[in-house]
């Protein structure tokens, strides 16, 4: 009986130890997080919340920290912290994180599921093209217009998009993103009898932004292509 008392004993200080070591862990953890915070340490900040998620695990912590990831680019370690599952209960942040993830991971149908869950809670004109656009590149081309259009009807003036294809990233006029995608979805529709149409649409977002430098390449590329289509010989 002294001897299972004994163990009872040691068993309980032992707990009463680890408990009091979580405690000091999580308060070390915590100060260490807003210093890094102050400090704008972005990998430090990191470091805290992976720390303070395995002390004491919480969903907030998890898609903070894939965001985080997220943030600096860090796509692969973003989808690792959450996964890539739908459910219903994940919040917004999370779907956004899982969606940005992999479309950066070149993924565009799994990212298009949650793409279409973030544009289901709370649609927007931003949603619709980053829809519009992966439609496009998946063949979706009925389900790209119907998103397209939502987007045309309801864009305002003063909405911009950035494009990240250049050296130095810029920003356009969403309006003007939208004749671009406009010409894109136009082309794919029919290669052959809208590609003028395709072309006035690249021109017309043009003529919102001279500068629109993907608007620039497009059009340049259609040119190309209507130039071996005129010289392409006629099927007897």
């Amino acid at each position: 009986m002294k001897q299972i008392l004994t163990v009872l004993v040691v068993v309980s200080l032992s707990f009463s130890v680890f408990a009091q070591s979580t405690a000091e862990l999580k308060q070390h953890y915590e100060t260490y997080y807003l210093e890094m915070k102050k400090q704008g340490d972005v990998q430090g900040v990191i470091n805290a919340i992976t720390h303070l998620n395995i002390l004491e695990p919480s969903v907030a912590r998890r898609d903070t920290l894939a965001y985080l990831y997220l943030s600096e680019g860090r796509y692969i370690q973003a989808i690792n912290t959450i996964g890539v599952d739908k459910n219903p209960t994940d919040s917004d942040m999370n779907v956004e994180v899982k969606a940005l993830a992999l479309k950066n991971l070149n993924q565009p149908k799994m990212a298009l599921e949650h793409f279409e869950i973030l544009n289901q809670r709370k649609p927007n004109v931003f949603l619709a093209y980053e829809i519009a656009d992966m439609k496009i590149q998946t063949g979706d081309l009925a389900g790209a217009r119907t998103n397209l259009d939502y987007a045309m009807a309801n864009v305002k003036d003063d909405m911009k998009r950035a494009f990240y294809e250049t050296q130095q990233p810029y920003e356009t006029s969403m309006k003007a993103a939208l004749m671009y995608l406009n010409g894109l979805l136009t082309f794919a529709e029919d290669k052959t009898a809208n590609i003028d149409a395709a072309l006035k649409l690249m021109n017309d977002a043009l003529a919102i932004d001279p500068n629109f430098n993907m608007a620039k390449m497009s059009r340049q590329a259609l040119e190309a292509q209507k130039g071996q289509q005129a010289t392409a010989p006629t099927k007897q």
